[in-house]
C-alpha cells in the first residue's frame, strides 16, 4: 500500500512522529489485531522523541497525539508570545543588517526543522530551496511555521516567489519593519531616467575566440601581430569529418570546405562553478554555457562583483542564433525535463539573469549576424531610459552540427579555404567561425560615480531594416547608408569625425562591394584624412552572432593602444568598387593611429542575414584624473585568492604568480584588485613583502606546497563576529607605533582617546605609544593605554567592514567592550579606565563622584584596590 513512498516521503512523515513499518512488523500486527476482537485499529509506530522536539519548539501537534504529548506551559507560553507583537518589537530596535541576520536565521531555524537538518548550520542562505530538496508539502510546512511565527498572512507559494532562505528574510524584514525599516509595507522601487544623449561607457570586456583567444588582450595581440586563426574542424563534436568534406560542390550532404574558426574547446565548462548539475550542464546549448562563463569573467574584469549584484537591476542583452544543439535524435531519458529550455535560444539570456539573480531586463536577439550589435543598442537604450544600471551585451555562435556548412555550401557562398578575404580582389566567399563575446556598459555618469575604469565610450548607435530590397538576404546600400547616418546623428557628430570602420567585411563578392559603396558614400565624402577600413574576420572568419561584439572588442583595444591593427589576405583592393568616388583606404598594415586634437572614433558594422542592419560608434575614453591610492607602494600586502574548487584555486595561483612576475604593476596594486574580486568558497591568502615573495607564494600555492607566506582553508557556513577585549598583560612593548603612522583611522580614533583620558591623567598617550615617554612600567598608564589601543583596533576592523555582533571583555578590557558596544562613551570608559588603573596601582582609596555633564549616571561609587596581576 505504502510502495510509491520514496525516501523523501518516509523522511517526512518520520519528522511527524511516524516511523516506516518494516514487513515482519506489519504482519505481526496483523496477527496481533485478529486476536483483540476489536472492530477498528490502525497499526502506528510513533517516535515520541520527534513529536516532543516539534512540540518544544512550539509547532502544531497532530491531533491524535495531543493526549500523548501535551504541549508544556514554556511551549504554550512561547506560542502566545509569538502571536503578539514580540518579533516586531524585536526588529524595531535593531539596524537593518540586524534585522536582516535575525530574519535569516529564524527562516534557516525552520526550514532546517522542515528538512529534518540537525540545526540551521546546515542551511546555505543563498542556496535556492528547490536545490536544497523542497517540494509542495515542504514548502507548505515552512509557509505554516513562519506564519506561526511572525502573525503575517503568507502566501502558500512563498518558497518560489522568494527562492532563498536571504531572500525570504528580506522579504520578511519589508513585510513586518517596511523596506527602510521603520514604516509597515514594502517601498516601491525607484526609477532614474537617464539623460537621453548621455555616452555609454564600456567598462568591461570578454571572450573566447579562435586561435585560443581567451581575453581582450589576447584578441589585441592577435590581430596587432597579423596571425590567421582558421583551423580544420572540431574532432570531440561527433562530426563525421571524412564524409563531411568532399571537393565537389554539388555533392548534397557534404561540404566542400574543411576549414573554420572553431573553439576546440567549447566543450570544457565548469558546471558547479555556477551551481548547475552535471546532467543540466549537458543539456544546456554550449551558446548558453560561455555566456555565463564570459558574464561573470566581463564582470569581474569591470572591477564589478558578480555576486553582489543578485537582486539588482542588471540588464542582459545577448545575440544568439540556433545552431541545431539537442534538436532532433533521441533525447537520453537523464536529460529529460532540462533540454527544452537548455536548447532554446530564448533562454540564453534568461539563464544569465537567473543564474547570476539580476531582475533587470533580459533580452535575446537574433537578426542573424548582427545580433551581437543590436544587443548593444537596445542596451544602451535601456540604460538611458532607466530600465537597468548596468548592461551585459554580446554575441555567441558554437556550431554543435555542421548545417552551416553544408548549407553555404549548395550556395556556393563559401571561401574554399575557409579565410575571409574582406574586400580583396581575391574575395570568393565568407569563412565560417565561432565565439562569444560580452562587454559590460553603463551610464558615463554612473561609472565615473562608482571609480569604474572606462575603456571606451558608445556615442551613438543606430539599426533598420533593408526592407522590400534585391532578396532576402541580398545586403542593400542605400540601407546601410541611412543606418549609418542615423548613428552619426544618434552621437551628434559628422562623418568627419569617425578616423576608422570595422566592417562587416565578410569577404563574399556581392556583400563587400555594397558595404564598401556605402561607406564611400557617407564617411568618405569631403574630409582630408582617408577613412581607414578593416575587418577582424579576416583573422578569425565570420563568427556569426558574435560577429559583431568580436569587432567591438577589437576596436576598444584599438582605441587605448592607439594602433589600426592590419586586415589580412588581401591582395589588392576588389576592383569591383569604385575608390575614387571617396576617402576610404583598406588598412593592408598595422598603423599608428594618431592624435587629431580630439578623441579617436571608430564605427563598427554588422549586416544580418535577416536584413537587419547596425552601426555603433565608439569614442576614446576621457582622460580620468588620476587616483592616488591609499595603498603603500611597498610594504606586507595581502593577495587574496579564490575560487570555488580546489583545483580552480591551485590554477587561478599560478595565473597569478605568471602575471605577477610580469607585470609592472606593484603587488600593492594586485592586492587591492584582488580584494574587489568574487569570495568564492575556497580561500587563500599569500602574504609578501615585495614581488618576489609574491611570485615564490603564489607559486606555492599553485602547486599545493605549504609555505609560511600562505594560509589557505575553506569557507564554512556564515558565522557570528566576537571581539575579544583582553586584560593587562596582552601588551607588548611598541604595540600600535606603526599602526599610528600607516592607519589614519587607528590615529584619528587614538587621538579622540587622548583628549577623553586628558583630564584624567597627567601624562601624553601619543607620547607614549610612539615610545617618546618610558612610562608603560607604571600600572596606571599601560593599562588606559591598552584600553586605547583596543578602542582604536576596533576602529580599524569596523573601517573594512568587520562589525562584531557582540564584545567580551576581561578587566580592564570590559572597559573597552563596553565603549566599543556603545554601552559607555568614549569619555565615561576612559574616565573609569583611568582612575581604575590608579586605584589598582596602590593609589589611596578615594571616593569618585561623576561629574554632572558627564552623561553617566548619578551615584556614588567606590573604587576598590586591586592586585596589578589581576589586571
Amino acid at each position: 500500500m505504502t510502495a510509491h513512498l520514496n525516501d523523501v516521503d518516509q523522511a517526512r512523515m518520520h519528522r511527524g512522529g511516524f516511523q516506516a513499518i518494516s514487513a515482519d512488523e506489519g504482519l505481526a500486527l496483523f496477527d496481533a489485531a485478529l486476536h483483540t476482537g476489536a472492530s477498528l485499529l490502525v497499526p502506528i509506530k510513533l517516535d515520541l522523541r520527534a513529536v516532543r522536539a516539534e512540540a518544544a519548539a512550539g509547532g502544531d501537534i497532530p491531533s491524535l497525539l495531543r493526549t500523548l504529548v501535551p504541549h508544556s506551559r514554556r511551549a504554550a507560553a512561547r506560542i502566545a508570545a509569538g502571536r503578539g507583537s514580540g518579533l516586531a518589537g524585536r526588529l524595531a530596535g535593531l539596524t537593518p543588517a540586524e534585522q536582516e541576520a535575525l530574519l535569516l536565521d529564524l527562516v534557516r531555524t525552520h526550514v532546517a526543522t522542515v528538512l529534518g537538518h540537525t540545526g540551521p548550520e546546515k542551511v546555505k542562505a543563498d542556496k535556492a530551496f528547490k536545490d536544497a530538496g523542497f517540494d509542495s508539502l515542504t514548502a507548505v510546512q515552512l509557509r505554516n511555521r513562519l506564519r506561526e511565527t511572525t502573525r503575517l498572512g503568507l502566501p502558500a507559494t512563498l518558497v518560489y516567489d522568494y527562492p532563498t532562505p536571504v531572500a525570504l528574510a528580506r522579504f520578511l524584514r519589508d513585510e513586518l519593519v517596511g523596506a527602510t525599516g521603520n514604516a509597515l509595507g514594502a517601498a516601491a522601487p525607484t526609477v532614474v531616467v537617464a539623460d537621453p544623449d548621455e555616452p555609454i561607457a564600456v567598462v568591461g570586456m570578454a571572450c573566447r575566440l579562435p586561435g585560443g583567444v581567451d581575453s581582450p588582450e589576447e584578441l589585441w595581440r592577435l590581430v596587432v601581430e597579423g596571425r590567421d586563426a582558421i583551423s580544420g574542424f572540431p574532432a570531440d563534436r561527433g562530426w563525421d569529418v571524412d564524409d563531411l568534406f568532399d571537393t565537389d560542390p554539388e555533392n548534397i550532404g557534404t561540404s566542400y570546405v574543411d576549414q573554420g574558426g572553431f573553439l576546440h574547446e567549447a566543450g570544457l565548462f565548469d558546471a558547479g562553478f555556477f551551481g548547475i548539475s552535471p546532467r543540466e550542464a549537458l543539456a544546456m546549448d554550449p551558446q548558453q554555457r560561455l555566456l555565463l562563463e564570459t558574464s561573470w569573467e566581463a564582470l569581474e574584469r569591470a572591477g564589478v562583483n558578480p555576486s553582489a549584484l543578485k537582486g539588482s537591476d542588471v540588464g542582459v542583452f545577448s545575440g544568439v542564433m540556433t545552431q541545431g544543439y539537442g534538436i532532433g535524435g533521441d533525447i537520453p531519458p537523464e536529460l529529460g525535463g532540462f533540454t527544452a529550455t537548455g536548447s532554446a535560444v530564448s533562454v540564453a539570456s534568461g539563464r544569465v539573469s537567473y543564474v547570476f539573480g539580476f531582475e533587470g531586463p533580459a533580452v535575446t536577439v537574433d537578426t542573424a549576424c548582427s545580433s551581437s550589435l543590436v544587443a548593444m543598442h537596445l542596451a544602451a537604450q535601456a540604460l538611458r531610459s532607466g530600465e537597468c544600471s548596468l548592461a551585459l551585451a554580446g554575441g555567441a555562435t558554437i556550431m554543435a552540427t555542421p548545417g552551416t556548412f553544408v548549407e553555404f555550401s549548395r550556395q556556393r557562398a563559401l571561401a574554399p579555404d575557409g579565410r575571409c578575404k574582406a574586400f580583396s580582389s581575391t574575395a570568393d566567399g565568407t569563412g565560417w567561425a565561432e565565439g562569444v563575446g560580452v562587454i559590460v556598459l553603463e551610464r558615463l555618469s554612473e561609472a565615473r560615480r562608482k571609480g569604474h575604469h572606462v575603456l571606451a565610450v558608445l556615442r551613438g548607435s543606430a539599426i533598420n531594416q533593408d526592407g522590400a530590397s534585391n532578396g532576402l538576404t541580398a545586403p542593400n546600400g542605400p540601407s546601410q547608408q541611412r543606418v549609418i547616418r542615423r548613428a552619426l546623428a544618434a552621437a551628434g557628430l559628422a562623418t568627419t569625425d569617425v578616423d576608422v570602420v570595422e566592417a562587416h567585411g565578410t569577404g563574399t563578392a556581392l556583400g563587400d562591394p555594397i558595404e564598401a559603396q556605402a561607406l564611400l558614400a557617407t564617411y568618405g565624402r569631403d574630409r582630408e584624412q582617408p577613412l581607414w577600413l578593416g575587418s577582424v574576420k579576416s583573422n578569425i572568419g565570420h563568427t556569426q552572432a558574435a560577429a559583431g561584439v568580436a569587432g567591438v572588442i577589437k576596436m576598444v583595444e584599438a582605441l587605448r593602444h592607439g594602433v589600426l591593427p592590419p586586415t589580412l589576405h588581401v591582395a589588392e583592393p576588389t576592383p569591383q568598387v569604385d575608390w575614387s568616388a571617396g576617402s576610404v583606404e583598406l588598412l593592408t598594415e598595422a598603423r599608428e593611429w594618431p592624435d587629431a586634437g580630439r578623441p579617436r572614433r571608430a564605427g563598427v558594422s554588422s549586416f544580418g542575414l535577416s536584413g537587419t542592419n547596425a552601426h555603433l560608434i565608439f569614442e576614446q575614453a576621457p582622460e580620468e584624473p588620476a587616483v592616488v591610492s591609499g595603498a603603500p607602494a611597498g610594504g606586507v600586502v595581502p593577495l587574496v585568492v579564490s575560487a570555488a574548487s580546489q583545483g580552480s584555486l591551485s590554477a587561478q595561483a599560478e595565473r597569478l604568480a605568471a602575471f605577477t612576475g610580469d607585470t609592472e604593476v606593484l603587488p600593492a596594486g594586485i592586492a587591492g584588485a584582488l580584494v574587489r574580486r568574487a569570495v568564492l568558497s575556497e580561500r587563500a591568502v599569500v602574504v609578501a613583502g615585495s614581488r618576489e615573495e609574491a611570485v615564490a607564494g603564489l607559486g606555492a600555492l599553485g602547486r599545493g606546497e605549504n609555505s609560511p607566506a600562505v594560509v589557505a582553508g575553506s569557507a564554512g557556513a556564515p558565522g557570528r563576529t566576537v571581539l575579544v577585549f583582553p586584560g593587562q598583560g596582552s601588551q607588548w612593548l611598541g604595540m600600535g607605533r606603526e599602526l599610528l603612522e600607516s592607519s589614519p583611522v587607528f590615529a584619528e580614533r587614538i587621538g579622540e582617546c587622548a583628549r577623553a583620558l586628558e583630564p584624567w591623567t597627567d601624562w601624553d598617550l601619543t607620547a607614549v605609544l610612539r615610545g617618546e615617554a618610558d612610562l608603560l612600567g607604571r600600572v596606571d598608564v599601560v593599562q588606559p593605554a591598552s584600553f586605547a589601543v583596543m578602542v582604536g583596533l576596533a576602529a580599524v576592523w569596523a573601517s573594512v567592514g568587520v562589525v562584531p555582533d557582540a564584545v567580551v571583555g576581561h578587566s580592564q578590557g570590559e572597559i573597552a567592550a563596553a565603549c566599543v558596544a556603545g554601552a559607555l562613551s568614549l569619555e565615561d570608559a576612559a574616565r573609569i579606565v583611568a582612575v581604575r588603573s590608579r586605584v589598582i596601582a596602590g593609589s589611596r582609596m578615594r571616593w569618585v563622584r561623576p561629574s554632572p555633564t558627564s552623561g553617566a549616571r548619578h551615584r556614588w561609587c567606590r573604587s576598590t584596590p586591586r592586585s596589578p596581576a589581576t589586571g
